[in-house]
């Protein structure tokens, strides 16, 4: 289920101090002093819990059966076996709690987020270069989680179920989706989808070849962990949110850090970070056709969003194809550009 897009979600709704007092008391977690919805993330599901014993995240009322059980499982396996920061012990409250929807409550994490404005307009370029290399960093230690087959943690049966289409299929048939689905609010013209059938075409032997599936996040972007300045450098202080996890090509986890840089001109960061991910890798051809794809499974995604909610960014008169290509072109020219 982990896999599942979703662009919508169950609020929290209206939640008293007796019930937060109630939650605490259940996980030994002391004396309630403040809490606060958070103004981001999570989907409106997110609430900082302050008590006397620490500061904590609740997280309620799921997306679907099993969101909660899924992300423990994810937490507590990177916090045993990879050096990467996760809101752990990882705790969850049945349906029939206090709430009236099960919940997860972890502590918050100590850091500020990248797009954090006291953050942002501080950071230099040596800043950056060192926060594009913790993310890369990061990334290469979560994705050192390793697999044997591609797919997604069931909690119905508390294992990894394989994609039964295998992977390829599996991720061109979500393209093929979401890009029909952007039909219904937007123009996708015949040359848009015959340039989308040639992207996929040109990458097909690259993910034949693929046979080292990994732990991907899923979700890789800037409201998805924090950082902090220390020992004189920059570095992601927590990570969290592993909702849409799965395990499949790695590569995926970088699209929306380069779409982050690509969208704001920060080429050289974009190229750094990369450099620093696919360091000691050979085959740059087989990755530019990997990421390539993965990109436009995102922009899909992107465009469809835009189109439907009236938040469209770029030229309205643009294509699908060309607004989508800029983004493939210049990821290729940044890795080609790799010595």
């Amino acid at each position: 289920m982990t896999t599942k897009i979703l662009f919508a979600s169950n609020k929290l709704g209206d939640i008293t101090n007796d019930q937060l007092q109630q939650m605490l008391n259940q996980h030994n977690l002391g004396e309630l002093i403040s809490a606060i919805k958070t103004e981001n993330g999570a989907m409106g599901q997110t609430m900082f819990v302050h008590s006397s014993k620490g500061e904590f995240v609740l997280k309620g009322n799921p997306l679907f059966p099993g969101q909660f059980e899924e992300e423990q499982y994810f937490v507590n396996n990177i916090s045993k076996c990879i050096d990467v920061t996760v809101p752990t012990p990882y705790f969850i409250g049945t349906t029939n709690s206090f709430f009236g929807w099960s919940y997860a409550i972890m502590p918050r994490l100590k850091g500020k987020h990248l797009n954090d404005i006291e953050v942002a307009d501080k950071l230099m370029s040596e800043d950056k270069k060192q926060i594009a290399e913790s993310m890369a960093n990061t990334l290469k230690q979560l994705h050192s989680w390793r697999v044997d087959v591609c797919g997604e943690f069931d909690p119905n049966i508390n294992s990894l179920k394989e994609f039964e289409e295998g992977y390829t299929r599996w991720l061109y048939n979500r393209i093929s989706y979401w890009l029909e689905d952007a039909k219904k609010y937007s123009e996708i013209t015949l040359d848009d989808m015959e340039w989308v059938e040639n992207v996929l075409q040109q990458a097909h032997v690259a993910f034949d070849q693929f046979n080292t599936p990994t732990f991907v996040m899923g979700d890789f972007k800037s409201g998805n962990f924090l950082i902090m300045h220390k020992g004189g450098e920059w570095k992601i202080s927590g990570i969290f949110d592993f909702t849409n996890a799965y395990f499949g090509d790695p590569l995926a986890d970088l699209i929306k850090i380069m779409t982050m840089y690509i969208d704001h001109d920060e080429l050289d960061e974009a190229k750094y970070f990369l450099k620093v991910y696919i360091s000691g890798i050979e085959d740059k051809e087989q990755i530019i056709q990997r990421l390539k794809v993965h990109m436009l499974m995102q922009r899909t995604l992107d465009w469809g969003c835009a189109k439907a909610i009236g938040k469209v960014t770029w030229d309205m008169s643009m294509s699908f194809s060309v607004w989508a290509e800029h983004y493939l072109k210049t990821l290729e020219e940044i890795i080609r550009g790799i010595e």
